[in-house]
């Protein structure tokens, strides 16, 4: 009968042990992490298959507001509708909490279509325009 109390106290004991560990560092912290550094995302396997970009240009205007053009290119033989935003960053990366709504986007078998977006403020010096599949 001791052998039982025993395993119950060594069990309590490792598990005691493996909650005492306190924080830990993230995993994975560079994987799925396009949109800190590119200028451009696809965000689903749908968008990913049928649209790349033609380019991109990027200029300030006389206010000191971001203005962002993307060319959209559909890759397929076939009419698609896609959802476009643009995000504006500060210089460290951080949204400027300045977000466009996303806008539908019609694109013609294998055509391309050019959007264009323009910050509300002029915190704005980064950005990453983001594609979706139309919901």
């Amino acid at each position: 009968m001791k052998p039982i109390p025993v395993l119950t106290l060594g069990t309590a004991a490792l598990l005691l042990a493996g909650c005492a560990g306190g924080a830990y560092a993230p995993k994975n912290e560079n994987k799925y992490n396009q949109e800190t550094n590119a200028k451009f995302v696809l965000m689903d396997s749908g968008a990913q298959r049928s649209v790349t970009t033609g380019g991109l240009e990027e200029k300030t205007l006389a206010d000191g507001r971001l203005e962002v053009g993307a060319i959209l290119r559909n890759r397929e033989n076939r009419r698609i509708q896609v959802q476009v935003q643009c995000v504006f960053k500060d210089s460290a990366g951080f949204s400027t909490g300045d977000e466009t709504p996303w806008q539908d986007v019609i694109l013609t078998e294998n055509g391309q279509e050019t959007v264009r977006f323009t910050s509300m403020n002029n915190q704005a010096t980064k950005y990453t325009v983001r594609v979706r599949q139309a919901r």
